[in-house]
C-alpha cells in the first residue's frame, strides 16, 4: 500500500510538472548571450538584445564614412540612438510568427522613428519591409515600403509607384510624453500584424505580402532610447 501511495505521488507531480511548464519549450536564461531564452508564465521568450551590445544586431547608415558606432551605442542597460544619419539597427537572423515587444522614449524632442518588419533584400535607408510606425504622434501606423502590401478594413493598400503608403492607426495616440517609457507590443501571425501601444490597440492588418524577415529599429530624426526587446514565438 506505501509503493502504491507513493508511486500515485511521484506521478502526480510529474504532470503538475508537465502543466506548469506546458509551452515552454526551453527553461533557460544565459547571461550575456545574444539571444537570451526565458520560461515566463508558460511561454518562451527569446530576448533579442541582451541589454550589453550589439552581439546579434547589424548597424547601418548608407553613407559608409560614417562609424555607425558614434549613432548607436549602449549605456546602463538601454540602447542610445542619435537618430541622425537615417539608418538602423537589425537583427541578424531572420522571424516570423512571433510577439514582439520593445520599450522606447524619446530623450529630447520626438521625432520620428520606426520598427521594420519582415524586411529583407540589400542594406539601405529604405528597406523592403512593413513598418509599424514610431513617429511621435502616429505610432501604431502602418507604413508599407518597397512594394509591400497589407489589407486593412477589407482594404488592401500597397506601395506602388510611391516609395510609401501610409495606413492611419485606429485610435488617438496613446503614447506618453518625451522622458517616459512607451510599449510596443507587435502581433506578426502569419499573414497577420497587429499593433498595440501602450495596452491600447492602434492597427490590424491581414494578408500581409511579407511573412518573415529581419527585425530593425530605425534611427531617423532625433536621439531615441530603446531596452527589453524580446520576441514570445507563436508557433
Amino acid at each position: 500500500m506505501k509503493r502504491r501511495i507513493t508511486t500515485q505521488l511521484v506521478l502526480l507531480l510529474a504532470v503538475c510538472a508537465i502543466l506548469i511548464c506546458s509551452g515552454c519549450a526551453s527553461k533557460t536564461c544565459c547571461s550575456g548571450s545574444s539571444s537570451k531564452t526565458c520560461c515566463s508564465g508558460g511561454s518562451s521568450k527569446t530576448f533579442l538584445w541582451n541589454g550589453k551590445d550589439f552581439t546579434g544586431w547589424k548597424l547601418h547608415v548608407d553613407d559608409k564614412n560614417v562609424d555607425v558606432h558614434s549613432v548607436w551605442s549602449v549605456k546602463d542597460g538601454v540602447i542610445h540612438c542619435k537618430g541622425l544619419p537615417k539608418g538602423y539597427m537589425r537583427t541578424v537572423k531572420d522571424y516570423s510568427n512571433y510577439k514582439l515587444h520593445l520599450e522606447w522614449r524619446w530623450a529630447e524632442k520626438p521625432t520620428n522613428s520606426g520598427v521594420l518588419l519582415h524586411t529583407s533584400g540589400p542594406d539601405k535607408v529604405w528597406p523592403k519591409c512593413i513598418e509599424s510606425q514610431l513617429q511621435a504622434g502616429n505610432a501604431g501606423d502602418f507604413v508599407l515600403i518597397g512594394g509591400t502590401g497589407i489589407k486593412v478594413d477589407g482594404k488592401l493598400r500597397q506601395t506602388a509607384k510611391k516609395k510609401f503608403e501610409k495606413v492611419k492607426k485606429k485610435q488617438d495616440s496613446s503614447e506618453k510624453p518625451a522622458g517616459q517609457w512607451n510599449s510596443y507590443d507587435i502581433t506578426c501571425d502569419g499573414d497577420t500584424i497587429i499593433n498595440v501601444v501602450n495596452g491600447v490597440l492602434q492597427n490590424t492588418g491581414t494578408n500581409a505580402t511579407e511573412t518573415s524577415g529581419k527585425i530593425c529599429l530605425q534611427s531617423e530624426g532625433s536621439p531615441i532610447e530603446f531596452r527589453n526587446i524580446y520576441i514570445v514565438p507563436l508557433k
